[in-house]
């Protein structure tokens, strides 16, 4: 039975071929060297396995560090103060503890592993692990905070009033979820 394709004329001008030479290389682009102010955001973290005694090793930023801190800082001077940032502005580290404590009895038991966290990353990372305000990987916690308000999701005040009081202090690690920092964590065990 004869072929029911094109002639091979016809086939042979309709596409060149591919050609994969040094020049269509595509490569993952090199770390710029850190200048002072990043390297004061890295950080050691302390890695123990069960062979091996503790191992300290230096986190460097990663690039979703620094996606994370420009959209943190877009967000934050995006409107001089809105109502609300006054209204977060205004509440003490009383007023942080009390709620801190009213959330804390609504469980039936304690939390553990948390004793060395300070009343400021308690609040926040039970609002990163609230769901009902959105998800909380990738976005800041800052534009996560607002997205939830203008969908009137009705975020706690103290969680912006501790993201305005660690922002104000220069903390820039405060804006990422802790789940986050886990997710794209990297361990070097020796």
């Amino acid at each position: 039975m004869p072929s029911r394709g094109k002639s091979q004329s016809a086939r042979q001008g309709a596409q060149s071929t591919l050609a994969f030479g040094n020049k269509s290389r595509v490569t993952k682009p090199s770390l710029p060297i850190l200048s002072a102010k990043k390297q004061a955001a890295t950080s050691t973290v302390q890695v123990k396995t069960p062979d091996s005694p503790v191992v300290e090793v230096e986190a460097e930023p990663t690039a979703e560090d620094s996606v994370v801190q420009k959209q943190a800082e877009e967000e934050i001077h995006i409107v001089s103060r809105s109502p609300e940032e006054e209204r977060a502005a205004k509440v003490s580290d009383v007023q942080l503890k009390r709620y801190w404590q009213q959330r804390e009895s609504e469980r039936k038991a304690p939390r553990v592993h948390q004793e060395g966290l300070t009343t400021h990353e308690k609040i926040l990372r039970h609002f990163d692990l609230s769901a009902q305000y959105g998800p909380s990987v990738g976005i800041p916690r800052m534009k996560r905070w607002n997205r939830a308000h203008r969908l009137r999701l009705n975020p706690p005040v103290e969680v912006l009033a501790v993201l305005l009081k660690e922002d104000d202090k220069g903390n820039v690690r405060s804006e990422r979820a802790h789940v986050d920092e886990l997710l794209t964590s990297r361990f070097v065990t020796e």
